[in-house]
């Protein structure tokens, strides 16, 4: 048995919460803004971390990378046993579970690790070694996209990183559901969600956000989408939003890391 098979695995046990299609929003923005690293790939290798009781994110994620990428295959990591074997009878071509943690226990360096709802049990301060962790875990090029979403998935932020650190972080949401854009405070990942207080840069991006959406409040005639797409384009004009009106239109808009990063 090698060194890292005996490991025991690094991390903790999460609560295991999982619903069929409930990682649908950042599945979709994943296969969108990585596919095509996933295509040239050698060896087009994701894991799903902390997938929890039931495998459905593992196999969908799956499906939708293979979309963009039909060379795509899946790893399955959890830190429960339980929750390995009772996955095992879903394993297929391109789709395997293994037991493990924050090591990632497979012989190659993924070009995508996915780490959903797995660290809001964890303290702020750990956030940082974690991301560290996981990154230098990466092949050259790779994406670690860590987050939060409610049960159903209607609501979710996210944070990508590469090998070097994170880069942007993306506010998505079921359109129809959304009040005002500061609703989605409530998913922050564990390195924004203390953060949302005045003087922090995340808060100040939340109270753009909202005065943003009120000023589009015209646009409501037209559809949630069309003042979405109206807000953001306004809120783009002071904040470094990266992408355009095709990502809007999805219910999302990503902005640079740097412009929300917590103050020290």
């Amino acid at each position: 048995m090698t060194a890292r098979a005996s490991a025991r695995p690094v991390g903790t046990v999460t609560r295991g919460t999982t619903n069929p299609n409930r990682l649908r929003r950042m599945d979709r923005w994943i296969a969108h803004t990585h596919g095509a690293e996933l295509r040239r790939a050698a060896e087009p290798v994701a894991v799903d971390l902390g997938y929890g009781a039931a495998p459905w994110t593992a196999v969908e994620l799956l499906l939708r990378l293979r979309a963009a990428a039909p060379r795509a295959r899946v790893v399955g990591v959890e830190i429960e046993p339980a929750r390995v074997a009772a996955a095992k009878p879903y394993e297929r071509e391109g789709l395997v579970f293994r037991h493990g943690g924050f090591e990632i226990p497979i012989p190659q360096r993924p070009l995508l690790v996915r780490a959903a709802n797995v660290l809001r049990q964890y303290d702020e301060d750990e956030v940082a070694g974690v991301w560290e962790r996981l990154c230098a875990r990466l092949a050259p090029g790779g994406l670690l996209v860590e987050g939060t979403c409610d049960e159903v998935g209607r609501r979710h932020v996210w944070v990508a990183l590469g090998p070097e650190g994170p880069r942007t972080v993306t506010f998505a949401t079921r359109l129809g559901s959304l009040e005002r854009p500061s609703d989605l405070a409530e998913r922050l990942p564990k390195a924004l969600i203390h953060r949302n207080v005045p003087g922090e840069p995340v808060h100040a991006f939340l109270g753009d956000f909202d005065r943003a959406w009120a000023a589009a409040a015209p646009y409501a005639s037209y559809g949630a989408r069309q003042r979405w797409i109206r807000a953001v384009r306004h809120l783009a004009a002071d904040w470094p939003v990266t992408d355009g009106p095709v990502r809007w239109r999805q219910g999302e808009v990503t902005v640079r890391w740097e412009a929300l990063a917590p103050r020290a």
